[in-house]
């Protein structure tokens, strides 16, 4: 008789019906909403402070080149030695003193420009202030040198290199990045779904057998069967609390901007005001829209199916090793020496799509482990969006789907014994006897 939907579904009940798993399913987006909150919290606080800097300019370029601005002040010095700027700056408790040397042969010595203050001043402002000098230098500088500007700006020449396939397609650098964005976060989704639930499943195996429960149950149900409930079971309880925490975030993100008042969905860091500064650039615009465009001409359809048809096998594989560790076992402690032959192709995978990938993703490194079944779930989501065959996409799969029951195969010959086996620590020449049984 099947019994797998029943191992199933006991599996799935005893996870969701868990207090820990109840507890940490609505305890977690809480967590998180709460840091963003005092995240977005404390940025208002630190953007409603006004940073006054004193300015002293002994070369006297640039001391009109200083314009207040929300957040910052400034305060022109003249008249004065440093000595006495720095005294007076720290009786009024002001942000930092700017002091700009005199002029060497007609050119300011740059190293002569010196920020003093009592801690570490902000590196967006030591930016912002280096940038403002550096123009107006160099913009007199050129003017003393008899340059025309005008002339100079018109010389400057953009180039953009056209990227187009010999059918015609046409491509850009901003769709590479899109690719191997999109294909990256695909990739580490899978990778930590694996890590956090392949030891779930791994931590469920120990805990009954521990408990003997597991002599119970194997008396009536194949090992086989009882392997795949689990995993099926874990996964579906895994699901489920993925698809309350997006329901949860939402609405507590909801809750949180209309009792604080305060829009998490628009809280700005000093870098995303950065940022929407720079939008302001017609160049930076066209930019986004190369983006947005890049993003529209991914194969979406393609990269949606092949995502799923990959997580699923790449978790269904892992799954499998988790489960027969988990049964080999006594303790959570004495997994770690079956551990890192798991992570390691794992973490290989991810390393290929980063280094290898985004350099070639057609040669034969990015092709050969794509095809590989410990590493193709990571390796080929990010090679898809740069356009692989649809037949090899398939190949790969026939393997991933072959090496897993593969897998479970062997995995359910150590996990028959294994379940059974108590106060003795298996070495890797026992695991192998185990599958020859």
């Amino acid at each position: 008789m099947n019994h797998l939907p029943l191992i199933i579904k006991r599996e799935y009940l005893t996870k969701v019906k868990n207090k820990s798993f109840i507890i940490m399913t609505f305890l977690s987006p809480l967590i998180f909403i709460t840091l963003i909150a005092v995240v977005a919290y404390l940025s208002e606080m630190n953007s409603d402070k006004v940073r006054v800097v004193s300015v002293l300019d002994e070369s006297g370029l640039v001391k009109n080149i200083f314009e207040d601005s929300k957040n910052t002040s400034y305060n022109l010095l003249q008249n004065m030695s440093l000595d006495d700027a720095k005294i007076l700056v720290k009786e009024t408790n002001g942000y930092g003193l700017l002091h700009v040397g005199g002029v060497f042969k007609e050119k300011i010595n740059l190293k002569n420009v010196t920020f003093y203050s009592e801690e570490s001043p902000s590196i967006p402002l030591i930016s912002a202030l280096e940038n403002k000098i550096q123009t107006e230098l160099t913009l007199q500088n050129r003017i003393k040198q008899n340059i025309d500007i005008e002339k100079l700006e018109a010389s400057k020449v953009t180039i953009n290199i056209n990227q187009e396939s010999f059918e015609g397609k046409k491509t850009s650098k901003v769709d590479s990045i899109v690719k191997l964005i999109f294909g990256g976060a695909a990739g580490y989704l899978l990778f930590m779904f694996i890590i956090i639930y392949g030891n779930m499943i791994m931590r469920s195996v120990i805990e009954e057998k521990t408990s003997r429960i597991i002599e119970v149950i194997i008396s009536s149900v194949k090992p086989v069967q009882l392997m795949l409930g689990k995993i099926i079971g874990t996964s579906l309880a895994g699901i489920t609390q993925f698809v309350i925490w997006l329901i949860l975030l939402s609405i507590l993100m909801t809750v949180v901007s209309l009792i604080l008042g305060i829009d998490l969905a628009e809280m700005q860091t000093p870098q995303q005001k950065m940022v929407q500064q720079a939008m302001a650039n017609p160049q930076v615009n066209m930019e986004l829209q190369n983006i947005v465009s890049a993003f529209f001409n991914l194969p979406l359809a393609n990269l949606i199916t092949a995502f799923i048809l990959f997580f699923i096998g790449g978790y269904l594989l892992y799954s499998s090793f988790y489960a027969a560790i988990g049964a080999a076992v006594d303790n959570e402690t004495d997994t770690q020496q079956f551990m890192l032959p798991i992570i390691m192709p794992l973490i290989l995978a991810v390393y290929i799509g980063i280094f290898t990938v985004i350099e070639d993703p057609h040669g034969t490194v990015s092709t050969v482990f794509s095809f590989i079944p410990l590493t193709s779930p990571v390796v080929m989501l990010m090679r898809i969006p740069f356009g692989v065959p649809i037949w090899q996409q398939a190949l790969s799969i026939l393997i991933l789907v072959g090496s897993f029951m593969f897998t479970v195969w062997f995995a359910a010959k150590i996990y028959r014994v294994g379940i059974l086996m108590y106060g003795k620590k298996p070495t890797y020449r026992e695991l192998i006897k185990w599958i020859k049984y």
